[in-house]
């Protein structure tokens, strides 16, 4: 295993969901594959149209990562020179007044956005709102890639959310990749995170493990479908225990609907490192991953 295939791993399941992000009609996502792989689609507000959804990816195109997926390649990027001022730096300067990124910005990111406006230099820390959504786990595929331990990753997770149940599910996927660099296999290391997991979320990421019937579709429908940890942590688990390749994993990811990039950070991390990510993926991407 290579510790880098954790972060690739988030990058391009990301970017191989962005075209379907947030459409929720798994019965429309069945009709669109059958008129193509529904990896690497371009965003199309035509396939959102009177559909439960919500099209906010308008100014990227194919190849690109979401908000969720550059969130975790700038902290990528950082590396082992990880810090969190350096994070609140980078941050600003792709997402912020004039940034890098031309896209949709989710409300952890907004609110980051304009406390850093607010504060500056006196921003408190730390400086995440108390937001349950998927967005504070960003940071760990490209932590795990740099060696970083799991107490300084928490710690770059409450730059963006200080919620408790985000906490936990960074920890959770930490050591599920922690494990797995060790040799254990993912179904003992799906396991023993989901264990340490205390309250409702912990609950359903057991039950998620419980289900020997692999239904993905039927699962995201029972479990949720949203941005919110106790949605998608369970189904990212239901998802990766049944797994048995990263691009099957990645497209069960997306025919689930809902926020497939925002699992994406979990999913694409653990199944990247434990199954390796196919050069013909990679090579879809207008990144370098």
């Amino acid at each position: 295993m290579n510790r880098q295939d954790a972060l690739t791993g988030a990058l391009v399941a990301d970017t191989a969901a962005m075209g379907l992000h947030w459409l929720y009609d798994q019965e429309q996502i069945k009709l669109i594959e059958a008129t193509g792989s529904l990896l690497f689609r371009n965003p199309e507000a035509a396939v959102f149209e009177n559909k439960r959804g919500s099209f906010v990816h308008k100014a990227r195109r194919a190849g690109e990562l979401s908000h969720y997926g550059e969130s975790a390649r700038i902290v990528g990027d950082l590396g082992a020179d990880y810090s969190v001022s350096d994070h609140l730096k980078v941050f600003m300067a792709t997402f912020g007044p004039c940034g890098t990124f031309h896209g949709y910005a989710d409300r952890p990111t907004k609110q980051l956005v304009a406390k850093v406006l607010i504060e500056g230099e006196k921003i408190a820390k730390p400086s995440g709102m108390d937001d349950d959504q998927m967005p504070g786990l960003c940071v760990v595929p490209g932590l795990f890639a740099a060696d970083i331990a799991e107490t300084q990753t928490v710690e770059a997770a409450k730059v963006i959310s200080i919620n408790t149940d985000v906490e936990s599910s960074a920890r959770a996927v930490h050591s599920v990749l922690s494990q797995l660099i060790a040799g254990v296999d993912i179904k003992t290391a799906l396991a023993t995170a989901a264990s340490a997991v205390e309250g409702e979320l912990g609950e359903l990421m057991r039950d998620a493990l419980g289900r020997q019937t692999y239904e993905p579709l039927l699962a995201a429908q029972q479990f949720g479908m949203a941005c919110y940890v106790k949605h998608s942590m369970p189904l990212c688990w239901h998802l990766l225990n049944h797994a048995t390749d990263f691009k099957s994993a990645v497209l069960d990811n997306i025919r689930c609907g809902g926020d497939c990039c925002g699992r994406s950070m979990a999913l694409g991390s653990i199944a990247g490192l434990v199954f390796g990510v196919p050069d013909d993926m990679r090579q879809q991407c207008l990144i370098n991953v």
